[in-house]
């Protein structure tokens, strides 16, 4: 009677976890359609979009660059900062993209694929992950310049559904995975510098005291 009532609850259980990822996966694919059907009615717009999806992650290497030689010591942290994110945040998507593998849009549906792309991972979106990491790790040192580099990161996200090329939590779990990579990374370096200034202060000697 037990493993009956065990087997019961066992499989309504998946039943549940069945819808509750139809939901899912239908709420995503009718976001993408929605976002997706545009493309390719709006000759303009179709080609800022092409430009945000293939050559836009440009600009960020361009600001990592300029942050790092043009500008303050504090800048040239905060340009560490970010590549040590990057390489956690796509460290944590390439683990990702293997234990949950998911085909591309244009694999499994029929879309407006307005750019060429290879038929691999499309969960979680690899631009949005690199768009998002460096643009909150400038974000958070500088809020101003952060804010620019936000919106272009949305934009790029919206770029590659626009495109056909992800779904919308493709992009938004790279986003995710983006600025939380960043946060941590901020709050260690954060850390390491504060206990580093309280050695330094511990080790001066106060005034009058001329015993070290």
């Amino acid at each position: 009677m037990q493993k009956l009532l065990g087997r019961k609850v066992s499989n309504a259980g998946r039943r549940l976890k069945e819808g509750e990822d139809f939901l899912l996966l239908s709420w995503d694919y009718s976001l993408f359609s929605w976002i997706n059907d545009a493309a390719g009615s709006h000759p303009a717009i179709d080609a800022i979009m092409r430009f945000l999806s293939k050559d836009a992650e440009y600009l960020f290497y361009l600001a990592v660059i300029v942050y790092c030689f043009t500008r303050k010591g504090k800048d040239r942290g905060m340009v560490v900062q970010a590549l040590v994110s990057a390489c956690l945040a796509f460290g944590i998507g390439f683990v990702l993209s293997h234990l949950f593998y998911r085909d591309r849009p244009f694999v499994t549906h029929h879309v407006h694929q307005m750019i060429e792309h290879a038929a691999n991972a499309s969960f979680p979106s690899d631009h949005s992950i690199g768009s998002f990491v460096i643009a909150f790790s400038i974000f958070l040192c500088r809020k101003k310049d952060g804010v620019f580099w936000l919106i272009l990161a949305v934009l790029i996200g919206f770029s590659r559904i626009w495109n056909g090329v992800h779904y919308p939590t493709d992009v938004i779990s790279g986003a995710i995975i983006g600025i939380v990579s960043a946060l941590v990374v901020y709050k260690l370096f954060d850390k390491l510098v504060w206990r580093k200034r309280s050695r330094s202060r511990s080790s001066r000697p106060f005034p009058g005291d001329y015993s070290r």
